[in-house]
């Protein structure tokens, strides 16, 4: 074993962002075992379940594989932890993805719901993950901002968060206590595969404008030439024929190279709606 090798024998890998429930996450174990195998590097698949903040996964020097929030990632600025390095992202297979390494915005009231339309919304309850997350929070304050300020600075009655994951955010728009609520549409897709029968209970009235997909990382402290490994695995995972079924499972073509300035957009919109005078959803 190489010295590199023997510095990532504990590194950790997760997907808690995509493991809708335990199939999936089983799914996204095989996945990394095989990305293991492939880069000679060994991945510790690890939960991190909720209510642990992924905050603390993002700041661990172990981190080997992981989805990261491209929004927290972009606008990191924690002085004791350097940003995560990319590894690379996930390319979705749903046709409004365009075979681009891009996500949205769901925003989504119950099957029954009285509401047709955002502007419907005016003055209903929102649901929202946390104000860190760009599809749980910032994509969906930037989708209302221009409503809000032409009623004065407020749009909704209530937001109902933080709820921390796309899975509350359902469940309480499924029980009632929010209208609507946004949903990561990757995480949706998944969420109507896997889980149909919850998934029709919950209906699209509008998604946001595409923005990049949360990348995979690993630590600043792993080797540049663990990362490359990684990220050489993680693009030969679209052409691998034995992954044809874990990636139909996934609802990925495959995984993209990203750089720092595809994440950038991000944080500029947020500064654009703090400069419009909406700076949090209400």
């Amino acid at each position: 074993m190489t010295a590199d090798e023997q510095r990532s024998a504990a590194l950790v890998a997760n997907a808690r962002m995509y493991a809708i429930d335990e199939r999936v996450a089983a799914l996204w174990s095989r996945l990394f075992a095989w990305i293991a195998i492939e880069a000679r590097i060994p991945l510790d698949v690890i939960a991190h379940a909720p209510p642990r903040p992924l905050a603390a996964l993002w700041r661990r020097a172990d981190l080997g594989c992981a989805f990261i929030c491209g929004y927290p990632w972009t606008t990191w600025d924690d002085p004791a932890i350097a940003q995560p390095r990319l590894l690379a992202a996930p390319i979705p297979s749903g046709a409004r993805y365009a075979g681009r390494a891009v996500y949205c915005t769901d925003i989504v009231v119950r099957a029954d719901s009285r509401h047709a339309d955002v502007d419907a919304l005016r003055g209903s309850r929102f649901a929202y993950t946390v104000e860190h997350s760009q599809s749980g929070y910032q994509a969906p304050r930037a989708y209302v901002a221009h409503r809000a300020m032409r009623d004065g600075g407020r749009f909704f009655a209530d937001v109902v968060g933080p709820l921390h994951t796309p899975r509350a955010v359902a469940a309480a728009v499924l029980a009632g206590r929010a209208d609507a609520g946004p949903l990561d549409s990757w995480w949706h897709d998944l969420l109507e595969r896997h889980e149909p029968a919850t998934a029709a209970r919950l209906r699209t009235i509008a998604s946001t404008p595409m923005t990049p997909i949360p990348p995979l990382v690993a630590a600043a402290e792993v080797s540049e030439a663990i990362r490359g490994r990684l990220t050489a695995a993680l693009e030969r995972v679209g052409t691998h024929d034995a992954l044809r079924a874990l990636r139909e499972q996934l609802l990925i073509d495959g995984f993209a190279r990203v750089a720092q300035d595809d994440y950038a957009p991000l944080a500029a919109s947020a500064r654009r709606i703090d400069a419009l005078g909406y700076p949090r959803l209400q």
